[in-house]
C-alpha cells in the first residue's frame, strides 16, 4: 500500500460516528494504513484519535459507555450559545487519549469546521487535536461555537459533511469515503390516516350502528363483541398517548433536521467531488444522540468495510497498476 497514498474521510453523524472505529478496525485487518484522515464533526474526533494511537482506548470507552455516562458528560449552558457547553466531554477525552499536536501527529490529519459569521468552510490543520474536533463538532444549537483562531466555529457538516475535497487537497490518491446518515431514520412513527369528510364520517356512524345491531342478536354474542369493543378502545388510547404517536419534541425535531441537512449536502458534494469509494453504513435505527449505542454502530461500521473488501482492494490495485503503467511510459 506504500505506492500510493490512500486517505480516508470520516464524515459526520454525532452519535453513529461510533462507526467510523469500526470502518478503520475493519480497514486495518485489510493491512490499509491511511496516509491521509480527514474528519468532519464525530469523523474529527474519531479521526484525531486513530492519526494519535489512541484508537484502542477510544473503542474501550465507548464500548463501555452508558446512558449515565454520557449524560455525565454534558455540561449543560444555556448562555454559552448551546444547550451543552462542550468542554467537559473533550477535556475528558483529551486526559484519557492523551493531548497532542495535530503538527506531530505521524498521519496527515485535518478537520473542518464553518465559520459561524460568514459560512465559510475551514480546514484545521494545526492546533491542540480536541481543540480541532471540538470546533468541527459543534453543532448549532446544542454543541456551543468554539473560539478559535480568532473565529467563531461551528460544525463542519453545515459546509462539508463528508472532507472528501480536503482529503485530496493533502494529497490523497485514492480516497474511502464513509457516510453515515445515507439512511434517514427508520423509526419514523406510522400515522394512520383519518378520513374526516363529511362522508367518512357518516360511514363511521352507520359502521358503528351495525356493530351494535349485531351485538344484540345475541347475549352471548353482544357480551364478546362488547369486550372486543373495549378492548379495541383501550387499544386506541394507548396509541393516542404512546411516543409513537406525540408530536415530535424539540431535540427530534433539530436532530431529524440535522439529518436531512447533512444528506443533502454530502450528495451536492459528492456529486462534484465523488471518491473512489464510499462506504455507507445503515445507521438509521440509532438516534444521532444516542452515544451509549457505540458498540453496534462500531459492529456495523466493521461489517460495512468486510462487505466492500474486495472492491476497496480490486480497485487500489487497478490504481497501483495504472501508476506503474504511467511510470513505464515516461
Amino acid at each position: 500500500m506504500n505506492d500510493i497514498k490512500i486517505g480516508v474521510a470520516l464524515g459526520s453523524g454525532a452519535a453513529r460516528g461510533w462507526a467510523h472505529i469500526g470502518v478503520l478496525r475493519a480497514l486495518q485487518e485489510m493491512g490499509i494504513r491511511p496516509s491521509v484522515v480527514t474528519g468532519t464533526s464525530i469523523g474529527s474526533l474519531v479521526g484525531g484519535a486513530y492519526c494519535a494511537g489512541r484508537l484502542d482506548e477510544m473503542e474501550t470507552w465507548v464500548r463501555d459507555m452508558d446512558r449515565w455516562e454520557v449524560f455525565n458528560l454534558l455540561d449543560f449552558s444555556f448562555s454559552s450559545g448551546g444547550v451543552v457547553s462542550g468542554e467537559k466531554v473533550f477535556n475528558f477525552a483529551r486526559e484519557q487519549f492523551g493531548a497532542i499536536k495535530v503538527e506531530d501527529l505521524d498521519i496527515r490529519y485535518a478537520a473542518v469546521a464553518t465559520d459561524l459569521y460568514t459560512g465559510r468552510e475551514v480546514w484545521l490543520k494545526k492546533g491542540d487535536v480536541y481543540d480541532v474536533a471540538r470546533a468541527s463538532c459543534a453543532m448549532p444549537g446544542l454543541l456551543s461555537p468554539k473560539p478559535l483562531d480568532n473565529r467563531w466555529l461551528v460544525d463542519g457538516a453545515l459546509v462539508n459533511p463528508v472532507p472528501v475535497s480536503l482529503n485530496r487537497a493533502l494529497e490523497a490518491d485514492f480516497v474511502i469515503a464513509v457516510h453515515l446518515n445515507s439512511q434517514l431514520n427508520v423509526q419514523a412513527p406510522d400515522i394512520p390516516p383519518q378520513d374526516l369528510s363529511p362522508q367518512g364520517m357518516t360511514e363511521q356512524v352507520e359502521q358503528r350502528k351495525r356493530r351494535e345491531k349485531e351485538a344484540s342478536k345475541s347475549s352471548e354474542q353482544g357480551f364478546k363483541n362488547f369486550l372486543a369493543q373495549g378492548q379495541s378502545y383501550f387499544e386506541n388510547l394507548k396509541q393516542k398517548f404512546t411516543k409513537e404517536h406525540e408530536t415530535p419534541g424539540v431535540m427530534g425535531v433539530m436532530a431529524g433536521a440535522i439529518d436531512i441537512m447533512q444528506e443533502r449536502v454530502t450528495k451536492a458534494r459528492m456529486a462534484g467531488d465523488p471518491p473512489d469509494v464510499l462506504l455507507q453504513p445503515k445507521l438509521g435505527h440509532i438516534g444521532i444522540l444516542e452515544f451509549e449505542r457505540g458498540e453496534e454502530a462500531i459492529q456495523v461500521g466493521y461489517d460495512t468495510t468486510i462487505r466492500m473488501r474486495d472492491l476497496i482492494m480490486e480497485d487500489i490495485e487497478v490504481l497501483k497498476f495504472r501508476r506503474g503503467d504511467l511510470r513505464k511510459k515516461g
